[in-house]
């Protein structure tokens, strides 16, 4: 399904509310100014308030297993607004929440 790309300033949270952030989008290619995001982004988690009873800890790094299947950026698939993710160590996924409204991939 086509989406919205991701990008550097895009809201994107842990299913706990951690806040996520790239920790090195794109640098040649932007959308609505920012640098885009691609699929090996790990993503940084701050914030995580999940305490497991197994004790695995909180939400720290999100990595990307689904992205655009037709659109790259340095040839790599670009992250989506329907794109998937796991956070480790617990495994549960990322919300994107917002993402700039311009650019749009398959």
């Amino acid at each position: 399904m086509p989406g919205f790309v991701l990008t550097a300033g895009s809201t994107v949270t842990c299913l706990h509310g951690g806040q996520a952030q790239p920790t090195v989008p794109d640098p040649r290619v932007r959308a609505a100014g920012q640098p885009v995001v691609v699929q090996t982004t790990t993503m940084a988690i701050a914030g995580c308030g999940f305490v497991p009873p197994a004790g695995n800890g909180p939400c720290v790094t999100g990595q990307w297993v689904m992205a655009a299947t037709r659109v790259r950026a340095g040839g790599m698939p670009l992250v989506l607004q329907d794109s998937q993710a796991v956070c480790a160590p617990t495994g549960t996924g990322l919300l994107i929440i917002v993402t700039q409204p311009r650019v749009r991939a398959v």
